[in-house]
This record gives structure tokens, sequence and C-alpha cells, in this order.
């Protein structure tokens, strides 16, 4: 009876979030104007988001330098956002793979990773329109990536998969609300906040399901596997190569950004949210805390 009354649960969720995702979703390709010019002097990012705001060697850096390096940055973390969505829907594709494809859950996953699919064409487009590369994650954390599919599975699985949604999610909120900030890329944060909400929720209430059904066993590879990918998330959201990129020397960059407690700052930040809700459903815990503590998300 509980299992039939949780599945009857998991479908009444994925039926409103098919009715939502018909009543309003985007098509980056039409509600986006790619041929407007960008806006001369405007920044990318707000200035405080930037990794090494309030260095020593931010202090070095000319006002058209500082523009430039948000540019950078604000492409690495949506070449990032591609990664990590490819990763999210191979990890949807297989459970539509094992589900019935009448149930309304994997109706709204294929609906969610026909979202991602549009959403990763719309990032992909914004960093060939502000012209710079599209940076992605370091090759060795490409490289595994690549087995997460393979060794993730349960709460943590999606629960990873929330971290990265969610702290792109405070970071493109913010954002997107700031005037100064250019209208390009305020359009493509905002299309990608309303979107995503459906996903979170989505992925949410499977943490939530994972973790009832979870055996007590399981909770410390569990908590490890998550802790493990965030660290790898907050860690690939800047690639170092961005630095050499505006005429800086990347080593001294990449310590100065390591050691910047305003960016130890904008990490936490962004992930308030997501780690109360992880810290409640109980996947914040050992033996992960050691790589909590390094992605300065506590």
């Amino acid at each position: 009876m509980s299992r039939a009354l949780k599945s009857a649960d998991r479908e009444k969720t994925a039926e409103r979030l098919l009715n939502s995702s018909a009543d309003k979703f985007y098509d980056p390709e039409v509600d986006i104007d790619w041929n407007a010019p960008l806006a001369e002097g405007l920044p990318y990012t707000p200035e405080h988001r930037i990794s090494l705001y309030g260095t020593e060697l931010w202090d070095r850096m000319t006002p058209e330098q500082r523009i430039e390096l948000g540019k950078h940055e604000v492409a690495s973390v949506a070449s990032n956002g591609i990664w990590f969505e490819v990763l999210l829907m191979q990890m949807l594709l297989k459970e539509v793979y094992r589900t019935d494809p009448t149930s309304r859950h994997a109706q709204y996953a294929l609906t969610e990773i026909a979202d991602e699919c549009r959403h990763s064409t719309m990032f992909a487009r914004a960093i060939e329109k502000v012209g710079v590369p599209a940076y992605g994650p370091p090759k060795i954390l490409h490289r595994l990536g690549r087995m997460l599919p393979v060794i993730g599975y349960g709460p943590a699985l999606y629960g990873s998969i929330l971290v990265a949604e969610e702290i792109l999610d405070r970071i493109q909120r913010e954002s997107m609300a700031d005037p100064q900030v250019q209208p390009l890329v305020r359009m493509v944060n905002r299309i990608h906040v309303l979107e995503e909400a459906r996903h979170v929720t989505f992925a949410r209430e499977e943490v939530v399901r994972g973790m009832a059904k979870l055996r007590k066993w399981e909770l410390p590879y569990q908590r490890l596997l998550i802790a493990l990918v965030s660290y790898a998330i907050t860690r690939s959201l800047i690639n170092p190569r961005v630095y050499s990129a505006v005429g800086l020397d990347r080593a001294e960059a990449m310590r100065a950004a390591a050691g910047n407690p305003h960016f130890h700052e904008t990490l936490k930040w962004s992930g308030e949210r997501i780690m109360k809700f992880l810290g409640e459903a109980g996947l914040v815990g050992a033996p992960g805390m050691r790589w909590w503590k390094a992605a300065h998300l506590i």
C-alpha cells in the first residue's frame, strides 16, 4: 500500500510538471535575438562574483581587463553547465530506459531531456556570441565525468546534479536581476532559471524518495560520492585558462583565486539553499565532510 502511494505521488508530481512545461517554456532560437549587438562597456557578471575580486591582483587590473575576465569566467561557467547537463541527460536516459514509457514519470524525464538540449544549445550559442572559448572542465575532470553514470546511483546521483543546478541557479538569479549586466547574459539566465525550477522540484523529490528506501550500509558511500562530485563541480567552474586569456600569469592568478576569501564566500553563498536541503535529507555527513569543506560549500 505504501509503495503504491509513493508511486502515485511520483506520478502526480510528474503530471504537474508536464503541465507546467507545456504552459510555460522558451525556445532560445526564437526568444533570444542572436543578431543584436553586445552592449559596449557593460560587464558580463556582477563584479563581486569574479574569482579574483578583492585580491591584490584584482587591484592591479584595468577596468577593461576586469570586464574581460568576467566575460571569460561566464563562458567557463556556461561551458561547464553544458558538461553538467550532458551528464544529467545520460542519467535521465538510463531512468527512461528502465521505466514504463507510458508513465508520467518517464514522460517528464523525456521532457526534461528536451529542456536540457535547448539549454545546452543556448549556452553554446551564447559562448560563441561573446567570442570566447568553450573552456569546459579541466581534462582530468572531463575524463572522470564519464564514470559518474557508471559508479553513481541512488539519491547521491540526483543530489549531485542538484548541487550543479542550484549553484548555477543562485548565480544566475542575481545576474539576471542586475540591470548593469549584458542583456544577452541576463536573458540566457532568465530562461535557464525559469525552466530549471521544474527540474529542481523533480530532482529534490527523487532525493527524498531515494533516501527513504536507502539501506543503512549504503549511506556512507552515498555521502562520500555526493561530496566528491560536489568538490569537482566547484573546482571546475572557473577553468584556469581564463586567466592567461586576459593577459594574467596563470599560476599567480590560480593562487590568488584559491586563497581568495571573497570567492570562497561566493561559493558558499551559491550553495546555501541546496546544502540546507541535502543536510536535512541526510546526505551531508561522514565520510564526506572533508570534501564539502574543500569545496567551500560549508
